[in-house]
């Protein structure tokens, strides 16, 4: 029971924090972007601008919601749900920080040490493409329908990139696990020196798989009307809109525990350095949006099938070889 009791804590917390940080995760975007544009950002609902998250998130619980009519009865109240729900989920192997004891207990800072925890997290974020695509489809809209099936070419396209910028970081560390991985870098060097190519190929995959620009196909505003959202309105729409948030700050996670050696590092306690990594691809991700133009899509797809698969391969194959010959 005791056990049970600090699994569900440890995941109540997971969730506020990654749900605050989403929130806050806005009020960085607007703020950073302001500044790369020389414009002031918002300054005016509390101190600084602080306060407005929370007030974005009052406005849009209480904005109407709307339900087309043609709209699925069932299938369009889950998609935005399970959007959400896999964004949540991807986070639950990542290590915040070391094994800790509270009252007697031994608290691991993570939801779940999975042995094969990077699988688990290809698995769980693959899963938010069905919250898009559903979404889409059971809006009863063809301008949401087309924004559904770009997000399902994209998101499998760039999730075999995902999958094979990593396989090389497993054949280093000979794990699946998050953990052990975190601990292969304390006892080396952190992974981004061993596997270059494969750092840039998760970088270039990470942002198009929370369709991120210069890779918001799904969401070209200019030609869909905000693509597969776009009958949605209220709650139901701001679930998209944390899901994608929420991914951003997973991937960024995930990043900086595989190739960044998460949250070990001298000095101060491992969540702050985890933190602080994370927070560097987090400016990776909104320093893209304020200077990159979107793609075209034949673009998009010539990218990943074209140029970084064939890279991706390359990176296991050479990888491989040096590990058999120095092992």
């Amino acid at each position: 029971m005791p056990e049970l009791a600090v699994d569900v804590v440890r995941s109540l917390v997971v969730i506020f924090a990654l749900l605050t940080g989403m929130a806050y995760m806005t009020y960085f975007e607007r703020r950073v972007i302001s500044r790369l544009q020389v414009r002031i950002g918002p300054n005016r609902t509390g101190p600084g601008g602080l306060l407005q998250p929370l007030a974005d998130a009052l406005k849009l619980f209480f904005k109407e919601d709307i339900r087309p009519s043609t709209a699925d009865r069932w299938l369009y109240p889950i998609a935005p749900a399970l959007a959400l729900f896999a964004a949540l989920a991807s986070f639950a192997v990542v290590p915040v920080g070391p094994t800790v004891w509270i009252g007697g207990v031994s608290v691991p800072l993570q939801v779940a040490d999975l042995p094969i925890g990077l699988l688990y997290v290809l698995a769980a974020s693959s899963l938010g493409v069905y919250g898009l695509v559903l979404g889409g489809w059971s809006s009863g809209s063809k301008y949401s329908l087309l924004g559904g099936l770009r997000a399902a070419a994209q998101v499998v396209s760039y999730e075999l990139i995902l999958g094979l910028s990593l396989v090389g970081v497993v054949i280093v560390s000979g794990s699946l696990s998050l953990g052990q991985i975190v601990e292969a870098q304390a006892r080396s060097v952190p992974y981004i020196l061993l596997q270059p190519l494969g750092f840039v190929l998760f970088l270039i995959a990470a942002v198009a798989e929370v369709n991120r620009a210069p890779f918001d196909l799904p969401e070209a505003d200019t030609e869909l009307v905000a693509g597969y959202h776009t009958e949605y309105s209220g709650m139901r729409f701001a679930m998209f809109f944390i899901g994608e948030y929420v991914g951003m700050i997973t991937v960024s996670a995930v990043a900086a525990t595989i190739f960044l050696g998460g949250w070990w590092a001298p000095i101060l306690p491992g969540p702050h350095w985890l933190f602080i990594k994370m927070l560097l691809f987090l400016f990776l991700f909104v320093w893209l949006r304020a200077t990159l133009p979107r793609l075209r899509y034949d673009q998009l797809m010539r990218l990943s099938w074209g140029i970084l698969l064939p890279l991706g391969l390359l990176n296991i194959a050479v990888t491989a070889i040096v590990v058999a010959v120095i092992g």
